[in-house]
């Protein structure tokens, strides 16, 4: 979502309401609040303030009609869902109501009937919990009544957002202006009496920035002094931990003079540091897509800039944080070390896929005020946390205004469609399509992640059946090529002003399906250390084999008595993403192979290459197609693919696919290979036919030593597992070079 000079909702978390009915004096007077171990600001566990005492509600007969009354008595427009069996976290106290029946268009969960006040057969693992529309209701007030120890104010804010000052007004992102808050309306700024650079950080992390820094004063005096005075009534006062200004304190209402002023009579500026990926440069207005230095900390699965699995560096491995006490604020030390804002979420239960390998941290315990997660107090001691428990996060970023120049057009859903990219031409902005020549996967999760979307799911060459914008019909952009790193498709190579597009646009301009969701493809790298061996291998045992091209070519010239030597080893590989691994092509398109008996749904699966230490292909095991199938999968999760019998082919998430070293083609011929030291590779969906949440775990690398009658295998890992610093392969690098 873009905002005009950087808005962004401002929510207070305690609400109040002092119910109404024919008879105000026999209304019972409730006050609502969201408690728990709650994400998001508009979610969290119900909790009613009744008789001086903070309760639960038990979610026997608890609907979505009693959810919309709370949420809107709570300020929000609405409900989305409500949440039983205390999933965010159980309440103390006591259960103030149960068997709630509403209809939806009460004005308070007080006049919905109930068992009464305090009447209830519950436990507190019942506490009931909603999530509401995040959406405040404009100009909704609230009234406090009740003296129950909460800080409370008779108005609430709606937004919030940082001014830039005129010449400033072109630099995007916005990282330096007044902070104004909007009240009834009407925009206010705020004093700087009590204000803070606590409160500055807490600012400048909402907006996606990872710091804050000093500013010229004077130009802002010189401008406070021209310009009549619109001050907000009130002081904020912030602990600099904060996610969100809405999680500081208010502080006491402020005097006000009558000309407008108050006391140092100017009103609050703040200036933002932008991570490196988002600094302002001189001719793009951003930094070009960058790789950057060997961090401790990474993101991994994510869809979206600023979010992903958390993994660390220890020893030169990259393992995963165990979720066992995540939350925001560790959540929010990863976002500011990787140069975003503060953390939005702080997600557990591997909701953005599962890691490999270690993990590597658990029960995190942070100030707030550390520059690395690794500075934490953590437990070493991970023992009973699996990849299941795999921590995550979502940051806040940057308004880059990327969104604003891409769009999809002529699609079924908001999800799809023709690419449409808003350039300029004589001097004026228009839309246009992208040339589809050599567009693939790649260039299409550019698209998606520009337009906030997620993965791609397709790509498409050819978009006859989605009628786009007529007027967009021209091709703006040509020969695009990806790395996959870029935040926007203009940052992706691609010609200059003279377009190159022999197809033209129209019909064959370049198009997206998007997803929020994607497949990862992990190969089992020690069991292919563990099940290398050699074999000779008779001719005449081979005829299927050669008929698929899995033999070096010089094996046609070979009679029937004659050996070939083999490289044979178990390949496992595993889908640890968020969505099932499945064929580009339908079953219209597989190949019967007699031979074997089975079809082929892909027709380049996987690469198996024996290099030499330079990088020379010296042999490989041609895979010319595969038969996906789930062979086996973690506890609880059932078995979907199978190829026998025309079966559908795939793999489900938690599974895994196994092609044994007995099976034929599951080898390299190196009958020619002479011995030596060689650097032995597998490359899984090698041409990105299919779209994976992860590329740089698709690739797999052992150390390799042959002596013309054993071979060694040893120091096999997957891409991406290890320190970069770590690279024990010369002239090698874990990006992959088959486009």
């Amino acid at each position: 979502m873009i905002f005009n000079a950087s808005h962004i909702i401002i929510i207070v978390y305690y609400y109040e309401y002092v119910s109404q009915s024919q008879s105000e004096s026999q209304q019972p007077k409730i006050q609502l609040r969201l408690a728990g171990n709650k994400r998001k600001h508009y979610e969290g566990r119900l909790e009613v303030f009744y008789n001086n005492e903070w309760g639960t509600i038990c979610d026997d007969d608890f609907s979505i009609l009693a959810a919309q009354v709370a949420c809107r008595e709570l300020g929000f427009l609405g409900a989305v869902s409500w949440s039983p069996s205390a999933k965010f976290g159980q309440g103390e106290g006591r259960i103030w109501l149960d068997n709630v029946h509403c209809t939806g268009r009460e004005k308070s969960l007080a006049e919905c009937p109930s068992n009464g006040f305090g009447v209830s057969d519950c436990r507190h693992s019942e506490d009931v919990g909603v999530i509401c529309n995040q959406k405040r209701i404009p100009g909704h007030r609230f009234i406090n009544t009740m003296n129950n120890n909460v800080e409370t104010l008779e108005e609430r804010v709606e937004e919030i957002r940082i001014r830039p000052i005129s010449s400033h007004l072109k630099r995007i992102p916005v990282t330096e202006g007044y902070v104004e808050i909007k009240e009834r309306g009407k925009w206010r700024q705020i004093c700087d009496e009590e204000w803070t650079p606590l409160n500055n950080r807490v600012v400048c992390g909402m907006y996606g920035f990872p710091g804050e820094k000093n500013y010229n004063n004077k130009v802002y005096k010189s401008l406070s002094m021209r310009k009549k005075k619109n001050y907000w009534g009130f002081s904020v006062n912030c602990t600099g931990n904060e996610a969100h200004l809405s999680s500081c304190r208010l502080g006491k209402p402020l005097e006000l003079k009558r000309n407008g002023t108050c006391g140092r009579g100017l009103p609050v500026v703040v200036s933002c540091v932008p991570g490196r990926a988002f600094a302002p440069s001189s001719s793009t207005g951003f930094r070009k897509a960058y790789r950057p230095e060997q961090p401790l900390v990474r993101l991994r699965g994510g869809s979206n800039i600023g979010e992903g699995r958390v993994e660390v560096l220890k020893n030169g491995v990259w393992g995963t944080v165990c979720d066992d006490n995540w939350n925001l604020r560790a959540a929010t030390i990863v976002c500011r070390e990787l140069g975003f804002g503060s953390a939005k979420e702080a997600l557990t239960g591997a909701k953005l896929g599962q890691g490999m390998g270690p993990v590597h941290m658990n029960e995190v315990e942070c100030s707030g005020f550390e520059k690395s997660l690794t500075d934490c107090y953590f437990n070493n001691d991970a023992l009973g946390c699996s990849h299941e428990e795999d921590a995550a996060v979502r940051c806040n970023i940057p308004a880059m205004g990327f969104q604003k120049r891409i769009r999809l057009s002529g699609g079924r859903n908001p999800y799809e469609g023709r690419v449409e990219v808003l350039t300029e031409k004589n001097g004026s902005l228009v839309w246009g399509t992208v040339c589809s020549e050599n567009w693939g996967m790649v260039e299409a999760m550019v698209v998606c992640r520009q337009l906030g979307l997620g993965f791609a799911s397709y790509a498409f060459q050819e978009t006859w059946y989605w009628a786009g914008d007529a007027s967009a019909d021209n091709v703006v952009m040509s020969g695009v090529r990806c790395s996959g790193t870029e935040m926007s498709l203009p940052q992706c190579l691609h010609h200059g002003k003279h377009i190159s597009c022999p197809k033209g646009g129209g019909r064959f301009a370049a198009g997206v399906s998007c997803s929020d969701s994607a497949p990862d493809l992990v190969l089992n790298a020690q069991l292919v250390e563990h099940t290398t061996y050699l074999e000779d291998r008779p001719m005449y045992a081979l005829q299927c084999a050669l008929e698929e091209n899995c033999l070096s070519s010089t094996a046609k010239k070979n009679d029937h008595s004659s050996y070939r030597r083999l490289l044979r080893f178990s390949s496992q590989i595993h889908n640890v993403g968020r969505s099932d691994f499945r064929p580009k092509l339908g079953y219209h398109a597989w190949t019967w192979h007699e031979c074997h008996r089975h079809y082929h749904s892909m027709e380049v699966f996987t690469h198996y290459d024996l290099l030499s230490l330079n990088g020379t292909k010296v042999a490989e095991g041609h895979k010319a197609s595969f038969c996906l199938e789930d062979t086996q999968c973690d506890e609880g999760i059932q078995k979907r693919y199978v190829c026998a019998n025309f079966g559908e082919q795939g793999i489900t998430v938690g599974c895994w696919d196994t092609y044994r070293h007995d099976i034929d083609c599951q080898w390299i011929d190196i009958t020619d290979v002479k011995p030596g030291d060689y650097i032995f590779q597998v490359v899984i969906n090698p041409n990105y036919d299919v779209a994976e949440s992860d590329y740089s775990n698709n690739i797999m690398k052992c150390k390799c030593r042959y002596d013309g009658y054993r071979i060694w295998m040893y120091h096999c890992h997957t891409g991406g597992s290890r320190s970069s610093d770590m690279n024990e392969y010369p002239g090698m690098s874990n990006q992959l070079h088959f486009r």
